[in-house]
């Protein structure tokens, strides 16, 4: 992988925490413990991903432990506590897609990315993930980036998908 990227995302590209968006989004849930989870969705898909100050922010709002928030925020595979890309690709590795080259695809994706699965380019464009299944075996192997799918994707597909993407 290139060394410019390995470092994780430039900080000066992450946006910055906006505490009366966070008392915002708070307040759309009437302060309610008990739409923690929504309101975590919601900071997420403000920040693309839940920044400490923000949980932070919520924790003293909502009179709960930083660590309660914690726990959720781990617990739940679509939280992230780190800062995650614009497009979000997702190369299947599931049998199906697996026995049809899905981990070769994954390697074009990483290459052409300067980035390792599970990781976000420097300039927040794209995030790498795996998945273990996506319920799309007939179309093996696939690739989702966003909420679109690439089914009988090929190695040589992957600079086509990334420069739909490209700005």
């Amino acid at each position: 992988m290139k060394e410019c990227c390995s470092s994780g995302p430039n900080p000066s590209k992450i946006k910055k925490v906006e505490p009366g968006k966070v008392a915002e989004i708070l307040e759309s849930f009437e302060h309610r413990v008990d739409s923690l989870i929504m309101i975590l969705q919601d900071i997420q898909e403000e920040y693309r991903y839940l920044p400490e100050e923000a949980l932070r922010i919520v924790a003293d709002d909502l009179d709960l432990p930083l660590s309660q928030l914690y726990e959720v925020a781990t617990f739940y595979r679509s939280f992230s506590l780190k800062p995650r890309g614009m497009h979000e690709i997702k190369v299947c590795l599931g049998t199906a897609c697996h026995l049809r080259n899905g981990p070769l695809i994954l390697e074009s994706f990483e290459r052409e990315l300067s980035v390792e699965r599970g990781s976000t380019t420097s300039d927040l464009a794209f995030t790498l993930e795996t998945v273990n299944c996506v319920g799309a075996c007939a179309l093996a192997p696939v690739v989702i980036v966003d909420s679109e799918y690439y089914g009988n994707s090929r190695p040589s597909n992957v600079k086509g998908i990334l420069k739909k993407y490209k700005k």
